[in-house]
């Protein structure tokens, strides 16, 4: 099931894509039943799938990315936060911001949380907290990540946390195709397969730390070629079997 945020006639609601359709929910969270509201998937813009109050992304994450910076395979996922206020949808342009001379895309998978988890007894339960699965891109101000040591600064600027087109339900995350295009080109390339830890293992580690809501996300990490943005690029994450999320990039003007 392909469930999604959207808008069409200044009204924002939950929706299944079926089609040529969009079907309105009332909750994806505790999803019970269709309100019986549809709409042209045409007609709709497609907005961020969640508002989550946090985003928790993890460094490191794909054998193979690690084997191209020539870094150590980490014991444990090394996590950061994200704002929310960094998430934006599809077609929303990435903002550049004028404090940096180098951002970079990382394409990734992200889990959605469907339920409240904590220190979970077992794999069961923290399966049962995973509502699915959305494309992401860590965009990443990589020379103030590089100048500041640590990560807050180059990762919460607004427009960072591009999200979507829809969370897909139904899916097995383990060994997903996965590619990131600039302009059409392809600049990232591998497999969900490559994960170190895996979404188990992630939200797992994660819950044991802190409460997971309903909507929060968790992104799983990026594999090699990682790179920069200019303005007027156009970047694309795919992810097999969720599709393509794809924003825009230009000059925060403000």
């Amino acid at each position: 099931m392909k469930i999604g945020r959207f808008r069409c006639d200044h009204e924002t609601f939950f929706g299944v894509v079926k089609g040529n359709k969009v079907l309105e929910i009332k909750n994806p969270f505790s999803f019970s039943e269709y309100t019986g509201k549809e709409y042209l998937l045409k007609k709709v813009k497609f907005l961020s799938p969640v508002m989550p109050s946090k985003v928790i992304a993890v460094g490191l994450n794909y054998r193979d990315h690690a084997k191209e910076l020539r870094m150590k395979i980490p014991d444990e996922p090394i996590i950061f936060l994200k704002p929310p206020t960094a998430v934006i949808g599809p077609e929303e342009d990435i903002l550049l911001p004028p404090e940096s001379k180098e951002v970079h895309y990382e394409g990734e998978m992200a889990v959605v949380i469907g339920k409240a988890i904590y220190r979970p007894k077992n794999f069961k339960e923290v399966e049962s907290a995973i509502l699915g699965y959305t494309c992401f891109n860590d965009v990443t101000a990589r020379d103030l990540q590089r100048k500041d040591g640590q990560w807050t600064r180059s990762k919460s600027f607004n427009t960072f946390a591009p999200l979507g087109p829809v969370i897909e339900t139904e899916l097995d995350p383990t060994n997903l195709r996965i590619e990131t295009k600039v302009n059409g080109e392809i600049k990232q390339s591998s497999s969900t397969k490559e994960l170190i830890f895996n979404v188990f293992e992630l939200v797992k580690f994660i819950s044991n730390i802190m409460t997971l809501l309903p909507g929060d996300l968790i992104a799983t990490g990026t594999p090699p070629g990682v790179g920069a943005l200019k303005e007027g690029d156009v970047v694309e994450i795919f992810i097999e079997g969720i599709g393509i999320l794809k924003n825009g990039v230009r000059k925060n003007e403000t």
